[in-house]
């Protein structure tokens, strides 16, 4: 269903629509630059973990003043010296400590992944909730400047009437009254508008403007209730988070096991030292040596088989968490559904109670013309007309609502979602 029911005006060419503001917070919201930097970081570990299997080596120097005593013309001596050297090493076998630390850092990065996606779908979809408030209150400021404008003329022709004894005092103070109810509302829509604005420009990042009422429903809503709860247990990035952590926990068992492993490395270094007395030179000999270096972990103390201990319950609340995520997004997804069923289902009776309104209010106001109605009629059906612009209105902003909520439960509310 297309959102957008034609409420009064035709929306400006120049109006802003959603996909703007969605294009806009994707490129700008502080929020996820925040969160896109946190996961380059994240992205980092891996290679943090890759170099502990890697050669490395340093270099090292000193230098001091040693004071000698004094020679035998009794003058004060002393000698400078400096030593400088380096060393290399390069891990031959590891025991499995590298790999399943690089398995445990890729599994943290991907579940980083999803959780960006997640906080990226959090933000549009607040993104939409601003844009849906906007434009109610928007509507609804209009709707009440129309409505005092059809007063204003309602007024006049009362009046005239009255000057002509066709109607009474009565009446003028019925429709001056309905009138000043309408400027009430008219500003405390406008006070409204005024607030959604802000929250719109909070996580946009500009002004809006008018925005654009017609909005085609997204592509990728599910057709069927078991398509949305199928997407959402595929798809959704929390429940795919947290299957990615479970991932990351069995690397992490593998990792603490490891300790038990020997470890081999092939080492080596090369070192030399120069000395200065009395204005001379006198050159150390170089050393080097290079061999093989063999850890064997005998006893622990009980630490590794408590790390292991540990890592194996820390998987199986992990896996807990999995079956947690699961329920709660085929949930978020069962909600979503009804809701957008609802709102849809207000939107068409909506609809269809504002042509009967605005088909009312034109045969009162003929119908009085020819003295067939009362003041009281034109009053009533009055209201109710713009009783019924207001519902729709706040109908569409349910319905923009659920399919972004929907979008968000299936995992597929992105950059491209309202194109």
């Amino acid at each position: 269903m297309l959102i957008g029911v034609a409420l009064i005006a035709v929306t400006p060419a120049s109006a802003e629509t959603l996909r703007d503001a969605i294009a806009a917070a994707w490129d700008g919201n502080p929020e996820l630059a925040a969160a896109r930097a946190r996961q380059d970081a994240l992205a980092e570990t891996p290679s943090q973990a890759r170099a502990a299997g890697r050669l490395t080596a340093e270099a090292t120097g000193n230098a001091g003043y040693d004071r000698l005593g004094y020679d035998q013309t009794g003058v004060r001596t002393g000698a400078s010296s400096a030593l400088g050297g380096l060393s290399a090493t390069l891990p031959i076998w590891t025991g499995g400590r590298v790999s399943s630390a690089v398995r445990a850092a890729n599994g943290d990065v991907a579940a980083g992944g999803e959780a960006l996606r997640d906080a990226e779908a959090d933000v549009l979809e607040r993104v939409v909730a601003a844009y849906a408030d906007l434009l109610y209150t928007q509507q609804a400021v209009e709707v009440a400047r129309v409505g005092i404008e059809r007063l204003d003329s309602q007024v006049a022709e009362a009046r005239s009437r009255y000057g002509l004894g066709q109607a009474t005092k009565t009446d003028v103070a019925q429709l001056e009254a309905q009138r000043a109810s309408v400027v009430s509302n008219l500003v405390d829509a406008e006070g409204e508008a005024a607030t959604a604005a802000a929250a719109y420009r909070a996580v946009v990042g500009r002004d809006a403007g008018t925005l654009e009422a017609s909005i085609a429903p997204p592509s990728a809503l599910p057709r069927s209730l078991a398509d949305a709860r199928e997407a959402a247990e595929t798809s959704n990035p929390v429940l795919l988070a947290q299957q990615r952590r479970v991932d990351a926990a069995t690397a992490r068992i593998d990792q603490a096991r490891a300790e038990r492993a020997p470890a081999l490395d092939l080492a080596g270094s090369y070192g030399r030292g120069v000395q200065w007395v009395g204005g001379n030179a006198t050159g150390f000999d170089s050393a080097a040596n290079a061999g093989l270096s063999l850890r064997v972990p005998l006893l622990t103390g009980g630490l590794v088989a408590s790390r292991v201990r540990q890592a194996e319950a820390l998987r199986r609340a992990e896996r807990f968490d999995v079956d947690t995520a699961s329920r709660a997004v085929v949930r978020a997804a069962d909600t979503a559904w009804a809701s957008l069923t609802a709102a849809e289902g207000r939107l068409k009776a909506s609809a269809d109670g504002l042509k009967a309104a605005d088909l009312a209010l034109k045969g009162v106001r003929a119908e009085y013309g020819f003295g067939l109605r009362s003041t009281i009629d034109i009053l009533v059906a009055d209201q109710s007309y713009r009783s019924a612009q207001l519902a729709v209105a706040r109908a569409q902003v349910d319905v923009l609502t659920a399919q972004a909520a929907l979008l968000r439960a299936t995992g597929r509310m992105g950059r491209g979602a309202f194109d």
